[in-house]
């Protein structure tokens, strides 16, 4: 549990990705600190994610790589709720490949699509109503953004794109809409337990503790932050 402080009473945060480990993560630390909270996914969360709360929140479901989509899905939360203060870009995926001449298009796409479009797009559309509110954008980008390497180039480039992303839409609305992103190394999730069944896991990073870190880059303590991006790696 987490000791900071934190009160998002009154506001209403937008989540991507929130069917993952640290989706569902930053919904449950966003919830516990007042937020109402819209969980975003294309899958369907299982039963738990928006449960055991008094602050209010719903799910829906979407394609955040689909424009229309997107732009609908916008305007049927701020119907529904009103505002919106936070968005949480954690939608993404893994996947590690062939050097850059064997990679085959279909699958760079699929890292752009799903790791950058949609961070993209859910930007784009959510901004007009995160400047009324004078609100904030954290992203989720990766350790592995920061230089090239083998064996998921892709994976890297898009990664690298999200921290582009943050400086310029930090550029762009300076003093209105904070954005910031986090740098996760390995994540202790499921997936990648599964992945990596060798690895010490003692010292991958713990979803919530990410969370906790997301919480915080919205919060009025990080006020003066804006187009960072912040390493979360642990002992990673």
């Amino acid at each position: 549990m987490s000791t900071v402080d934190i009160d998002f009473e009154g506001t209403v945060a937008i989540v991507t990705g929130a069917s993952g480990a640290l989706g569902s993560a930053a919904v449950e630390r966003f919830r516990r600190a007042g937020a109402t909270v819209c969980a975003v996914d294309v899958v369907e969360p299982d039963g738990s994610l928006l449960e055991d709360s008094s602050s209010d929140g719903a799910f829906y479901q979407a394609d955040l790589t689909d424009e229309a989509a997107v732009s609908t899905l916008v305007d049927d939360i701020v119907d529904d709720h009103g505002r919106i203060d936070h968005l949480l870009n954690i939608a993404g995926t893994w996947k590690g490949g062939s050097p850059i001449e064997e990679t085959d298009l279909e699958t760079f796409q699929q890292l752009l699509d799903i790791n950058l479009q949609t961070a993209f797009l859910a930007s784009k559309h959510a901004l007009p109503h995160l400047q009324d509110s004078e609100g904030a954008i954290v992203s989720v980008s990766a350790r592995s953004g920061l230089e090239g390497g083998e064996g998921d180039g892709p994976y890297r480039i898009t990664k690298a794109g999200i921290r582009i992303l943050t400086e310029t839409l930090a550029a762009e609305n300076r003093d209105t809409v904070r954005a910031n992103c986090v740098l996760p190394s390995v994540i202790d999730t499921p997936m990648n337990r599964e992945m990596m069944p060798d690895a010490d896991h003692d010292e991958w990073v713990d979803p919530a503790a990410i969370a906790d870190v997301m919480a915080v880059l919205c919060s009025d303590a990080t006020a003066v932050t804006s187009g960072a991006a912040v390493p979360v790696y642990g002992d990673a």
